[in-house]
Order: structure tokens, then C-alpha cells, then sequence
């Protein structure tokens, strides 16, 4: 079953059920020393309970990693990828796929500082995630040894996944013996659910499904107005309180909670080539993106915005595939960084049942200029009699597309 003989290799480990089935896989069929990476991401869960879970299965001390990694991501992740206005397939705000490519160069990292000569991750033979883990780090270390375990066990069913748990003296808690109604995967960003009773896409997801954000409906009928601030196209502050960006986008986080913003139930079409329904939660992030386009909206030039919306589903596409440390998506990422080098600024967002509005939106490098758009007498010299010239170099070429229609009518 095992391919290749490995002596470490550094596992993507949760401290759940799966991922303990794995490390103890790896120990028996590879014989190899294990490591755990567990990451805080902001999943809402408490993750040092991983440290015991992976001591009681061997694993040596030392060789235990467990991060808070919130800043990193939010920083260096999702702010970047939110300054594209990123959106895959008009609708998906891509949380789960932008966290994969930390994660996998966090194990790296750690596989470099412990002289480790594989990587592992708990990833299905379905799904994206598989891909994104892998290309992440084959792109950081182009000959590491990657172990997929569901790809190469000879595990049928789920029995038989309790079986081996329960013959290694794996803890399995009461609510995991059975088939769970859909599975889950949470971060900062947002929180996916998938599986089970959503398969159906015709039938709609139970309201138990939601955990980040209350029914709309539910919402409060009286709206509430927030302020945010960018510099050079990040948010920094709500409300004019400076905050860190894992601290800013837990407090939008909560707005949107509380209002009854983020739902999203998607079918969408995997890297793999099938189609799965999600439904997604992303309360912060659907605030943080109609706010950025909204100082987009006085910053930005026409011609640099229509390009960054020309280039953006590139840019989500390379997101959602895997390919972050791609050179495409850097090049892309260069662009975008500098046309964000104005989006300073304010936006007003109103926030009320399930929705985010922008109301108002102020620059010290706004590029609208009321002078020039009021139907009053205004102070910079626009002559209307220019427009006519304008039009008709427009429709040359259609004019004369109509008179060899007409002629050979």
C-alpha cells in the first residue's frame, strides 16, 4: 500500500476523528515518524486539545506544531485576494480555497525546520482541496514526498474506518459513529457545509445547516450604519477604531452575523471536473467586498477598473484551482497591488436583513468631480457641443456597417 519509504513526514492534522485515523495510517503502513501542523485559522474551535490527542497517539513533543495563524491569513491571504473584488462564478467568495495555500506552506516550513521528507492531508480524492494542498506544496518544495492517504487506503466505508479506530484505541466521541448530516469547514472567512442532506440542490438546506449567521428574516428591523476605512485597498479600521486585519474582519464578521448577511447557496463546478452544492456562510467578507468596491467606485479610473473586472474571474479561477504561488496569479496580484495605491478612503455600508449597501463614499483622492457632472452651471469649462463630434467618430464604423447592410438589402 505505502509507495516510497518516508522516515517523517508532517501531517495537516485538526485533532478530529479523520485526521487521527491518519496519523496513526501513517505510523503503521509507512513506519514513519510523524508530525503534526494543526493551524488556528479562526475556525471557532479550540485546537489545543490536538496537542493530547496527538501525544496519546506517539507522537513526540517536539514534534507537535500548533499555531495561531489569524493575522498571517487575513493579512497576507484574504486581504489580497479581496482587493481583486475576487468572486468565483459570480457568487463564491472562495474561504475555504484561499486558506489551503497557507496551510501548506506552513507544513513546509515545518518539514524543512524538522528534516522532514513527506507531507500529508486529510483531503478526499473528490475534491478541490486535494489539488489546492498539493500544487501548494509542490510549488514551495518541487520534490517533497506527498501522501494521500484517501487516495491509497483500502478503507470501503466508513465501518471500516471505525474498525482501525477502535482496534488502535483511537477515542472516537458518540456523535461521530454515525454518518454525519453534511460535513464542515470553517475559517475566519467563512464557513462551507456540504454533503449529505444538501446533495439534493433541489431541496432547500435546513436552517440548522447555518451556523454564522441568523435567518434574514430574523434579522433586527432597524438597519445598522458602520463606517469603514481603507488604505491602499485594505480595510483598517470600523467605525474609526483602528483594528488588526484578524481583529477588523471578526468584528465584520459579527455585524454580519447579527444582520443576516453572507448566505450563499452555491452549486458550483469543481477543478475536477463535477459539480457539488455548497452552502457557504461569509457574514465579513460580503460586507468587506461591496465596501471595497464602493471606494473603488471614486478612486479608481474607469479604464484601470474595467481591466481589474476583466482580469478578476483569472484571478479567482487560479484561486480556486490551487494555483496561488502560480507566477500567473503574482503577476495578476502585482497589477491589482498597484492599482490599489489610491483606494484610500471611507465608505458608509448599511447593513439590514441579509444585505450590504453602500450609502456613501468619501476620498482624499476621489476622482468624481461634481462640477463636472451637475446638470447646473458648473466651474470647469465642459462644452456639450463636444459630445457631437465624439458620438459620430463612435459611429463611423457602425454607419458605415449599415449602409452595406443596406445596400445589399
Amino acid at each position: 500500500m505505502a509507495g516510497k519509504p518516508v522516515k517523517k513526514v508532517v501531517l495537516a492534522y485538526s485533532g478530529g476523528l479523520d485526521t487521527s485515523i491518519i496519523l496513526k495510517w501513517l505510523q503503521t503502513e509507512y513506519g514513519a515518524e510523524v508530525v503534526t501542523f494543526t493551524a488556528d485559522l479562526g475556525q471557532g474551535e479550540e485546537i489545543e486539545p490536538a496537542r493530547a490527542k496527538a501525544l496519546a497517539a506517539g507522537v513526540k513533543p517536539e514534534n507537535i506544531f500548533i499555531e495561531d495563524v489569524r493575522e498571517e491569513f487575513v493579512r497576507d491571504f484574504v486581504f489580497p485576494m479581496f482587493r481583486a473584488n475576487t468572486v468565483y462564478e459570480g457568487q463564491y467568495l472562495l474561504g475555504t480555497s484561499i486558506a489551503r495555500p497557507l496551510i501548506a506552506k506552513k507544513q513546509i516550513e515545518i518539514a524543512r525546520k524538522t528534516g522532514a521528507d513527506a507531507v500529508s492531508h486529510g483531503a478526499t480524492g473528490k475534491g478541490n482541496d486535494q489539488v489546492r494542498f498539493e500544487l501548494g506544496y509542490y510549488g514551495l518544495e518541487p520534490d517533497i514526498h506527498v501522501i494521500a492517504p484517501w487516495r491509497e487506503w483500502d478503507f470501503k466505508s466508513r465501518e471500516a474506518l471505525l474498525d482501525f479506530a477502535e482496534k488502535h484505541q483511537i477515542q472516537i466521541a458518540k456523535d461521530k459513529r454515525g454518518e454525519a448530516p453534511f460535513s464542515v469547514d470553517a475559517n475566519l472567512l467563512h464557513s462551507s457545509s456540504e454533503g449529505k442532506v444538501l446533495e439534493d440542490p433541489a431541496v432547500e438546506a435546513p436552517e440548522f445547516v447555518h451556523m454564522r449567521t441568523i435567518a434574514p428574516e430574523d434579522a433586527p428591523d432597524k438597519p445598522t450604519v458602520i463606517t469603514i476605512d481603507f488604505e491602499k485597498g485594505d480595510p483598517v479600521a470600523i467605525d474609526g477604531v483602528a483594528l488588526s486585519p484578524a481583529t477588523l474582519l471578526t468584528k465584520l464578521n459579527e455585524l454580519g452575523r447579527d444582520n443576516g448577511i453572507g448566505r450563499l447557496d452555491l452549486v458550483e463546478n469543481r477543478f475536477v471536473g463535477m459539480k457539488s452544492r455548497g452552502v457557504y456562510e461569509t457574514p465579513g467578507g460580503t460586507i468587506l467586498l461591496a465596501a471595497h468596491r464602493g471606494i473603488e467606485s471614486i478612486t479608481l479610473d474607469r479604464g484601470a477598473m474595467h481591466l481589474k473586472d476583466e482580469l478578476m474571474p483569472k484571478y479567482a479561477s487560479l484561486v480556486y484551482n490551487g494555483f496561488w504561488f502560480a507566477p500567473e496569479r503574482e503577476m495578476l496580484q502585482a497589477a491589482i497591488d498597484y492599482s490599489q495605491q489610491k483606494v484610500t478612503g471611507q465608505v458608509r455600508v448599511k447593513l439590514y436583513k441579509g444585505n450590504a449597501a453602500v450609502i456613501g463614499r468619501t476620498s482624499p483622492y476621489s476622482l468624481y468631480d461634481q462640477d463636472l457632472v451637475t446638470f447646473e452651471e458648473g466651474k470647469v469649462a465642459y462644452d456639450h457641443r463636444d459630445a457631437g463630434g465624439f458620438i459620430k467618430l463612435n459611429a463611423l464604423r457602425l454607419r458605415v456597417l449599415a449602409k452595406r447592410d443596406k445596400r445589399d438589402a
